[in-house]
């Protein structure tokens, strides 16, 4: 492989680690205009070099239909290769300056809950050259499948096809209500308390859905939203009331809102997902500390 910039075009000579790294770039910056500017590049190089990639693997890896570029499901499966390859590059080439090789954790809320913090600092203290990125991303698997993280960070149940997940523990859920409100007087609650109000529910990211409820005592009315912030707001606001795990009202803290343990519902799943295939090498790593620390806390 040649590590010159150059032009970043195959012409007759294969596939190099530039054609890599430019879609990488890509990848990472969804956006080839941001790409450039990160290879300090040309726009238009960027391009040649992912339309010769492409072409020379067969496939489109790179959804140009949208504003906003997005990896296609070929594409989520080569990043993981080409990342893996453009790293052992970097360390045969430069093993005295390995490159920082960032680890991306996903998470659509709640992150890891009470072991976020611990996990973090523990992680920057063993592993300093694997750099750990905590992204919150509003998407059912924050990310996952689209290729914008390595792991994630997810509750409930995820049937997404090409995911390997772990069961890390499971959280008490909570109902969260306006502050001011009557149902806030109470110390704890149950589905039935909140069956009488609207119940505000995040579609994109959240796990909380009407079968929650049996189906003779279901709440009549529902409010849709798209984020936790959103989520927080509108109940702040009196329309209605929410429910989720305990480490939201942690984790996500509203003066407008208060949390209470809601006695009957089954507790949440928070597990740790990857794609199944090639993956960051750091994985098992992150799946072993992971594991650790819950067990430090667990009887």
């Amino acid at each position: 492989m040649s590590t010159g910039q150059g032009d970043g075009e195959a012409g007759g000579r294969g596939v190099d680690v530039r054609h890599l790294r430019a879609f990488l770039a890509i990848a990472d910056e969804g956006s080839v205009t941001r790409a450039a500017a990160r290879l300090r590049l040309s726009q238009p190089v960027v391009s040649r070099t992912l339309a010769s990639l492409e072409k020379h693997l067969g496939v489109r890896l790179v959804d140009r239909s949208t504003h906003h570029l997005a990896l296609t499901a070929e594409g989520v499966l080569f990043r993981d290769k080409a990342a893996a390859a453009v790293g052992a590059f970097d360390e045969a080439v430069d093993s005295g300056r390995l490159r920082h090789w960032p680890l991306r954790l996903g998470h659509a809320w709640s992150a890891f809950g009470p072991y976020t913090t611990p996990l973090l600092r523990t992680w920057q203290q063993r592993h300093p050259l694997t750099p750990l990125e905590l992204r919150r991303i509003d998407d059912r698997t924050a990310g996952l499948t689209r290729g914008e993280v390595d792991a994630a960070l997810l509750r409930g149940p995820v049937d997404a096809p090409g995911l390997v997940t772990e069961l890390l523990f499971t959280e008490d859920r909570v109902a969260a209500v306006a502050a001011d409100g009557p149902l806030a007087a109470g110390r704890s609650l149950s589905l039935a308390d909140l069956a009488g109000e609207a119940v505000v529910l995040n579609t994109v990211s959240g796990t909380t859905t009407l079968d929650l409820w049996p189906p003779h005592a279901r709440p009549a009315a529902t409010v849709t939203v798209a984020n936790t912030d959103d989520w927080l707001t509108a109940i702040a606001a009196g329309r209605g009331a929410g429910v989720s795990g305990a480490s939201t009202a942690d984790m996500h803290p509203h003066a407008g809102v208060a949390f209470r343990p809601l006695d009957d519902a089954p507790p949440l799943p928070v597990l740790l997902a990857r794609r199944d295939g090639p993956g960051h090498p750091a994985l098992p790593r992150l799946v072993s500390l992971a594991r650790e620390i819950v067990g430090r806390s667990r009887p």
